[in-house]
């Protein structure tokens, strides 16, 4: 592809064109990071192959930041501050890609389970493309002016990692953002961009409920509060939710994703637990949905003599990923120059959720968060023809293709970053 920039930026072309070279090392680095991954906040190794290379890019290093975050600085010069993100973390889910490089890592998740662990999410393409990026703009220094500051997060997938960094002083202790810049690997055709202005990724809340009943042999049911139907009530009750207390033109999901009570066939537990989790676009819809929730399950509990009410316990929280206009506007003419109008797709907003936008809150400064894709353009074609489903993220079977995955995420940032840097 002929690399297209402004007139005169021989200096930053030239850093493209080193892409192509760096492709067989990033994708190294790539299976490295893909047969390695870590859980939400145990991001060590990741995090030291990520400090690692910034301080060999010449990069002012700053580790532990939030526990595991790592920033990188490189000054050069007065100028805009462009941050630039990258999310580190793994799921706790067993990979059945079949690929040679498949991890069969297991570790303990934070409730104490032990898990299998993937990078089903593809942040492990998200550091390599920040690592590729903050090299070749540490080698184009004669051609801008500024700062770059690299963040590598944790914990983004329990919406933990940005409040972490934040909490441990991010805004006092490095130099403010004029904007802050973010990518995620989607299923779209590889090579393809998507983007959205304005609210772009849904608010997310995730609960724990710990419900309470009365233990009995399961022989006599007529001495117990049985707790798994009162748990199994709640988790029907709580489908009309969507269904028939949220508008038509508004959006939300409430999924409940855990169910947990019992070990034995004839003995009825006298606790149950559910772990849930609620997606909205609006902040209006988001307190009603809340709000049904908790008065659907305690009124459950209150059906069922409860001895008491259950406990609910808020185990994460994700903002409205929002796109300013204005600075998304700027980034996608700098993506449109290099890729053609043709790579850039204009999408509705997507139900996953993002803490990316937490950065740009903290500083009170703009924010821009797009999408690249990374599934085969011919298996994509085929599952919107009604073939087979492509699996997304998350599944088990989420295998991006490295080419031109690798190289399109690698030049979005980079032009991205250059768009903002004087």
């Amino acid at each position: 592809m002929n690399v297209q920039v402004k007139t005169g930026d021989a200096g930053r072309a030239a850093a493209f064109s080193k892409i192509d070279a760096m492709l067989p090392r990033l994708e190294e680095i790539y299976i490295d990071l893909h047969s390695h991954p870590e859980l939400s906040m145990q991001e060590v190794r990741t995090a030291g192959i990520a400090a690692a290379w910034l301080k060999d890019c010449g990069f002012e290093v700053h580790e532990g930041i939030g526990k595991t975050g790592v920033v990188g600085l490189l000054k050069n010069g007065d100028g805009p501050v462009v941050l630039l993100r990258a999310d580190m973390d793994a799921l706790p889910v067993k990979e059945k890609t079949g690929l040679p490089y498949a991890s069969s890592a297991t570790g303990t998740d934070r409730f104490g389970q032990s898990v299998s662990i993937m990078h089903a999410c593809a942040h492990d393409m998200h550091v390599t493309w920040q690592m590729a990026a903050c090299r070749l703009l540490a080698e184009s220094r004669d051609h801008w002016r500024g700062t770059v500051m690299a963040v590598f997060q944790p914990a983004e997938e329990i919406g933990a990692g940005a409040a972490a960094m934040l909490a441990d002083g991010m805004v006092k202790r490095f130099p403010k953002p004029t904007v802050c810049l973010g990518q995620h690997l989607i299923p779209l055709p590889a090579g393809q961009i998507g983007y959205k202005p304005g609210t772009a990724m849904s608010a997310a809340d995730s609960w724990e409920v710990r419900i309470f009943g009365q233990g009995a042999h399961g022989s006599m049911p007529q001495n117990s509060i049985d707790p798994v139907v009162m748990a199994s009530a709640t988790v029907m009750r709580l489908q009309t939710v969507v269904s028939r207390e949220v508008a038509m033109a508004d959006q939300a999901v409430v999924t409940v994703g855990t169910i947990q009570s019992g070990l034995n066939e004839n003995v009825i537990p006298d606790e149950a637990l559910l772990r849930l989790n609620i997606r909205t676009f609006k902040e209006e819809v988001r307190n009603r949905v809340l709000a049904s929730v908790k008065r659907i399950i305690e009124a459950e509990a209150t059906a069922s003599g409860a001895p008491k009410l259950p406990e609910i316990r808020e185990i994460s929280k994700f903002p409205l990923t929002v796109n300013d206009e204005a600075a998304m506007a700027r980034t996608m003419e700098a993506l449109g120059r290099q890729f053609g109008a043709v790579r850039l797709t204009l999408m509705e907003p997507l139900s996953g959720s993002e803490d990316f936008g937490l950065f740009g809150k903290a500083w009170n400064v703009p924010s821009v968060f797009w999408w690249v894709g990374g599934t085969d353009p011919q298996k994509f074609a085929a599952a919107q023809a009604g073939g087979e489903p492509i699996p997304v993220n998350h599944s088990p079977f989420f295998a991006p293709v490295l080419n031109p995955t690798l190289k399109t995420g690698v030049e979005a940032m980079l032009a991205a970053a250059y768009a903002w840097l004087d």
